[in-house]
Formats: structure tokens, C-alpha cells, sequence
């Protein structure tokens, strides 16, 4: 849907999208790349179960950003609901992962970390890091759809700081 209607979000695939925006190259594969350095900090600080379910996560992110658009269209996107609705799924979506000790790689593995090590929220850290990034869209897009953008980073980030704390509903 972010796609669709040339919107952009947070984290590693925020810098795919504006990747993705500013130079054509798919989207899904440059998601992929660039979430190849968080591993090693994965690996090192959340373990080897997290790292090997988050690569999972990660390339089946890849693989179905590029099957999707060939199963499901949408005839009509309304931006603001579009905007909203996506961010609250992409928040929920992430929230899934985090609680089944995985994420999407990129920055998810370095706001868990911070919030495991720290006490630091995640949902706090991570809309601060995704609002900078979606800000730094202006270089590929006007400023209607960063506006959109940012609501679509603070509905998923809302819905991660509201429904995630450490130790809370972790699955074993």
C-alpha cells in the first residue's frame, strides 16, 4: 500500500524505500542488503535463535514485497487511511516478531537491544530514529507525502509503544 502510493516508513525499510525512490532499484532486494550488517550485532547481542528467525523474517519480507503486487491490488487507496491503517498493520506485524523474540533486522535489532540492556522504550526509540528517516524524504518526494509518512511512522510507533514493554507476552 506504501508503495502503491509512493509513501515511505521508518527503519532499514525506510532507507530501502527512499533507496528504492531515488534510484528504481527493487525494493525488496535492497531491503535485504541493507539489513546484512545488523546480523552480526543480532547475532552478538540477542543470540543466534533471534538472528536466524529475524533473517527469516527478513527474507520473507523480501521475497513477498515482490510476489504481493502481483496477487492483491488495490483500485483505490485513500492516502490519510492508507496511512494509518498501514502503520498500524507494519506496527502489529512488528510487534508479532518482537514478542516471538524475532524482528525485521535494521534498526528493530538495535532498539530491542536498547530497551533489553537499557530499559529504554522501543516503540519511543524507534519512532524517534523512523521520524528522521522519513524526514530525510523530502529529497525524493514533495512535502504532502512526507506528511503522510510521518503519520504512517507514528501509528506504528504508537502501536509498539503502547503494546510492547519488556517481558510482556513473550513467547518461550
Amino acid at each position: 500500500m506504501f508503495k502503491q502510493l509512493g509513501l515511505l516508513t521508518g527503519g532499514t525499510a525506510g532507507v530501502a524505500f527512499w533507496l528504492h525512490y531515488a534510484t528504481g532499484w527493487n525494493f525488496g532486494l535492497v531491503f535485504f542488503v541493507i539489513n546484512l550488517p545488523f546480523y552480526a550485532l543480532a547475532y552478538r547481542r540477542m543470540g543466534r535463535s533471534f538472528t536466524l528467525k529475524t533473517f527469516a523474517a527478513v527474507a520473507l519480507l523480501t521475497i513477498l514485497t515482490n510476489l504481493l503486487p502481483e496477487w492483491v491490488g488495490f483500485a483505490h487507496l485513500h492516502p490519510v487511511a492508507t496511512a494509518l491503517i498501514g502503520g498500524v498493520l507494519m506496527g502489529t506485524g512488528m510487534l508479532i516478531l518482537f514478542r516471538h523474540k524475532a524482528s525485521l533486522g535494521g534498526f528493530n535489532v538495535l532498539v530491542l537491544y536498547l530497551q533489553e540492556k537499557r530499559g529504554w522504550r522501543a516503540g519511543r526509540i524507534q519512532m524517534a530514529l523512523d521520524c528522521t528517516i522519513v524526514l530525510l524524504a523530502f529529497g525524493v518526494t514533495d512535502w504532502q507525502h512526507v506528511a503522510l509518512s510521518v503519520l504512517g511512522a507514528v501509528a506504528l510507533n504508537q502501536t509498539l509503544a503502547t503494546n510492547h514493554r519488556a517481558g510482556r507476552y513473550m513467547a518461550h
